[in-house]
């Protein structure tokens, strides 16, 4: 009987090992996959602000809120199980999925490029909307439905990241890399669109350096809103071109690819000075220059579609 007992407690203690390795398996791929994806975090937190500029301020946590609610629902209810069926069986579908969600980024942007310059866009019904309910409800549904593409950019180079593990602990590690991704972005956001509040509470203490620097802030966040509305455009150009480089890259189509690979090599071995940063900006530049094209050419195409229906 004692012995019987001790071979239990063996088997459980065995069993316990087993489980604290696969843990640590599991939280090593997520922290290995999460640093992968964080090109595409900066992306997404430089987008979402775009969607609360000119709303209330009183709305601008609650809205933050309903599209990180969003986004865990895209990661994991919608992404996390696709990323793994398509993993297990279809994997040769992920690359031209993704190659249409970059092209829908690029479609976004180049629409959000010809409203600015020509004055009527994408974002125009959403200047004269005079239900706030109804403007909220489209911004929220817009930011969601961008954040799903970005969020399956980064759930799929995280995926890339997990080879080799089983696929429970690839659907843990995807839910953790979500869910940590998802607290850091809107956390972010949150604290960047309530900056003003922020300025404006040091402003009224008592103290002549709080006060100067919470006016500073006040003064500066329209410029800082204004620069993160460029910059989340000119994301959502590089990423979405970006994805369309790689997935030529994927299917055999390498001159494009392998072109910016050289351009941005050798930019940064002319420049001498911190190489990394030049191969990226060069990098993105050429994927930039790729997703306004290919951008350009939906919009483009739709625009001239209902005028050969006349």
């Amino acid at each position: 009987m004692a012995g019987g007992l001790v071979a239990l407690l063996d088997d459980i203690a065995a069993m316990a090992k087993l489980a604290a390795a696969s843990l640590d398996d599991v939280a090593g791929a997520a922290g290995k996959a999460g640093a992968k994806a964080a090109g595409v975090v900066i992306d997404d937190t430089a987008v979402t602000p775009t969607y609360v500029v000119g709303l209330s301020p009183a709305r601008e946590l609650p809205i933050i809120g309903k599209i990180a609610l969003g986004s865990l629902k895209n990661k994991l209810l919608f992404l996390l199980p696709a990323a793994l069926v398509l993993s297990a069986l279809a994997p040769w579908a992920i690359t031209p999925i993704l190659m249409l969600g970059g092209a829908y980024l690029c479609f976004e942007a180049a629409e959000k490029i010809v409203g600015a310059l020509t004055g009527h866009g994408h974002g125009d019904d959403a200047a004269v909307e005079t239900d706030p309910k109804a403007l909220e409800d489209r911004q929220v549904s817009g930011a969601i439905r961008t954040d799903l593409i970005l969020s399956g950019e980064i759930m799929a180079i995280a995926l890339g990241e997990l080879n080799g593990q089983s696929l429970v602990n690839q659907g843990i590690a995807l839910a953790l890399v979500g869910i940590a991704i998802t607290v850091g972005v809107y956390g972010v956001v949150a604290l960047i669109v309530k900056m003003d509040d922020i300025g404006l509470h040091l402003a009224q203490k008592p103290g002549a350096g709080s006060q100067a620097f919470g006016r500073g802030l006040v003064a500066a966040m329209p410029v800082v809103l204004k620069a993160l509305s460029l910059i989340g455009t000119a994301a959502m150009v590089w990423v979405g071109g970006g994805i369309i480089v790689h997935g030529l890259e994927a299917f055999g189509v390498t001159g494009l690819p392998h072109a910016l690979h050289a351009a941005a090599e050798g930019a940064a071995h002319a420049v001498g000075v911190l190489p990394g940063v030049v191969n990226w900006v060069v990098t993105a530049v050429g994927s930039g220059i790729v997703g306004l094209i290919v951008g350009g050419a939906i919009v483009g195409l739709l625009h001239l579609l209902p005028r050969k229906g006349h």
